[in-house]
């Protein structure tokens, strides 16, 4: 007679299977026992008895540690006897081994210290899944390991790439996404890298287009880096003011410094780059000082195209900032000021900050003879309902015949009183009623629903001038630009008499 423990209070219960106790009775007792092919097993000997308890010893071990943070609480240790019966595909099958110790032959101790987490998985899976598990586990370098340590990589991400080699599904989300991608990476799962940069495309926005850069930067993801540059390119102003903007590693802040495409002007630019220069100052425990600035810029600094400012712009902002030497104010003012110009260690490159081609509002339908002038400039307020970079207006030329002006031309921001370009150009008119251009220096953004003033001051004979004006102006732009309206204001104060109606400034011309 064989005398067995209670085993209904036992933990064995819930780590073996039914036909492992059955077994297990049978070898302790002596006593015939089906083995899984149906032939019956040897009766048994010391040594299976020896083998039958040394299971018991590890199956309570394992019983008595399942519940513990580290052995990975999510991980279904307790299969259920059978459980293939319910299961009527391969596909349903596999799934069902996910994070699963059924068996399982590795474990794996994900992430560190109070976040590891214990996952079981088996070898054939992963490998048929991933080469870089292949070699893990069936190459000449390969270990008999049942417990592999990964603490570069956290718990979700780990089992979100496990997920995919046992289901083909892919669970990702926004505080997921980038630990999986590096997590795919790793284990080159490139069907899980695709998913990723496609989640990360689609919810790209200039607010987190300098983080996702960097990212893409590291995982060498070009395509994301790509359209993350073009955002930035498209949405300069957005981006920069950003959080993640700061956080940016150097490297990336000179990639985008080179780009000849950034539609922002070159002041905003350096406003921006020396906030940067705050942060890194702050994150590598300095003071905030000029010196300091420049020394956490380095070659970053000689990437911002400080001739393409105007000198009002130079003079109130790079000039007092401290960051520049002595010398390179001095030259700087001198190019600003003297012809010919002389050469200076920052780029003259015009960015092409434009899209698309140039456009023109035209705001009058008629034209009259005869608008006089006493040095007071012709006024028009103006404001739009999308993002647009004014270059220049039109102007209406002298009545007697071919001519020149001496026109001083400006862009006003109404709502902050900040003069965002004002300089003189020689205009050359032919005497027809014809508009004639007066350009900027350079693209100035103007923003949507803010109010600009349109100043212009011409010297000369008496011109043309514009009737039966509109207060609103559509453009319907070229090469699928969409469309700009445009709404027209008379400022207070004296304007020469230009008008909504009438006067001059006929047309305003920009890109978009």
């Amino acid at each position: 007679m064989c005398i067995l423990p209670a085993l209904g209070d036992s933990p064995l219960t819930n780590v073996l299977e039914p036909k492992d106790i059955t077994y297990l009775v049978a070898q302790l007792c002596g006593a015939p026992a089906m083995a899984s092919g149906g032939a019956s097993p040897p009766r048994n000997s010391g040594a299976q008895l020896s083998e039958a308890c040394s299971r018991l010893r590890v199956g309570e071990e394992a019983a008595n540690t399942a519940g513990s943070p580290a052995a990975g609480a999510s991980a279904r240790d307790v299969v259920p006897h059978n459980w293939q019966a319910s299961k009527s595909t391969v596909v349903e099958r596999i799934a069902y081994l996910f994070n699963n110790a059924a068996m399982s032959d590795v474990r794996f101790v994900v992430g560190r210290d109070t976040d590891r987490q214990v996952v079981p998985a088996h070898k054939f899976v992963l490998s048929i899944g991933s080469a870089v598990f292949d070699a893990m586990f069936n190459s000449s370098l390969s270990s008999d390991e049942e417990l592999i340590q990964v603490p570069d990589v956290e718990p979700q991400a780990f089992l979100s790439l496990l997920r995919f080699l046992y289901t083909d599904e892919v669970v990702i989300g926004p505080e997921t996404v980038m630990t999986v991608l590096y997590t795919a990476k790793k284990y080159a799962v490139p069907a899980v890298e695709r998913t990723c940069v496609d989640f990360l495309q689609r919810n790209l926005s200039p607010d987190n287009a300098f983080m996702l850069l960097t990212q893409a930067r590291l995982f060498d993801e070009p395509e994301l880096a790509a359209l993350c540059l073009d955002t930035i390119d498209n949405s300069t102003s957005v981006a920069l003011a950003a959080d993640g903007f700061v956080d940016v590693d150097k490297a990336t802040l000179c990639a985008v410094l080179e780009r000849n495409t950034l539609r922002i002007r070159e002041s905003r630019l350096f406003a921006a780059v020396l906030r940067w220069a705050e942060a890194a100052c702050a994150r590598h425990g300095v003071p905030v000082s000029p010196a300091n600035l420049r020394a956490q810029l380095a070659e970053a600094l000689h990437l911002v195209r400080f001739p393409l400012m105007s000198v009002e712009e130079f003079a109130a902002g790079a000039a007092q900032s401290g960051v520049l030497t002595d010398r390179e104010v001095v030259e700087l003012f001198l190019y600003f000021t003297v012809n010919p110009k002389p050469r200076v260690a920052f780029d003259e490159t015009q960015r092409s900050c434009m899209m698309g081609v140039e456009q023109t509002a035209s705001r009058f339908s008629r034209v009259e003879s005869r608008w006089g002038y006493s040095g007071t400039s012709d006024r028009i307020m103006f404001s739009v309902d999308r993002r647009i970079f004014v270059v220049g207006f039109g102007i209406y030329g002298a009545i007697h015949g071919p001519s020149e002006h001496d026109v001083a031309i400006g862009l006003i921001n109404v709502r902050t009183g900040e003069v965002l370009a004002s300089h003189e150009v020689p205009v050359h008119s032919d005497g027809s009623d014809s508009t004639f251009r007066a350009m900027f220096r350079g693209p100035l953004e103007v923003e949507p629903g803010v109010q600009y003033i349109a100043s212009v001051t011409l010297k000369g004979l008496d011109s043309y001038y514009g009737t039966h004006g509109s207060r609103l102006v559509p453009v319907e732009c070229a090469s699928g630009g969409g469309r700009v309206t445009f709404h027209f204001e008379a400022p207070t104060g004296n304007n020469n008499g230009t008008s909504v109606e009438d006067g001059q400034i006929p047309e305003i011309i920009f890109y978009v």
